[in-house]
């Protein structure tokens, strides 16, 4: 008897099960960025506080995402950009992530994950590190990276 052999370079088929959770995930994923973009983060109570800049006053590297969706969400891009520079990186990330769950939805197979090797993950996680130092200097012109 003949067994065929899956190319290991390909993504393997996603089980039934898999694909439901890609669509719960997208239907998540659309209710979220929904809400980031009908209510305004500035004056919305509801959204989270970041823990680190409540306790220490300092800015992460994910301060002013959520205000900088919104602004992106409605067209304003430098506004996006002023509240976090690193918006175009979590896009790619974020949009990706919403590609693939699509493609398991109706593919059964997800994108090719080459894009995030460990390299591209270790630098990301580097310069965000270092994003995260540089934007808490308290003179110019590092303080205008904060958010």
């Amino acid at each position: 008897m003949e067994s065929v052999q899956q190319n290991s370079n390909e993504p393997r088929i996603s089980s039934g099960i898999e694909r439901v959770f890609a669509g719960a995930a997208i239907v998540v994923g659309v209710a979220a960025v929904s809400v980031v973009a009908y209510f305004n983060p500035v004056t919305a109570e509801f959204f989270p506080q970041c823990p680190l800049n409540q306790m220490t006053g300092l800015h992460c590297p994910g301060c002013g995402l959520t205000r900088g969706f919104h602004a992106l969400f409605h067209g304003d891009i430098l506004g996006a950009l002023h509240f976090n520079l690193l918006i175009p990186a979590y896009l790619f990330i974020f949009g990706y992530l919403g590609l693939t769950l699509v493609s398991i939805v109706f593919r059964g197979r997800g994108l090719s994950t080459k894009a995030f090797n460990p390299k591209f993950i270790y630098g990301f996680l580097i310069f965000s590190l270092v994003f995260g130092v540089i934007r808490n200097f308290p003179f110019y012109p590092f303080t205008i990276l904060a958010p």
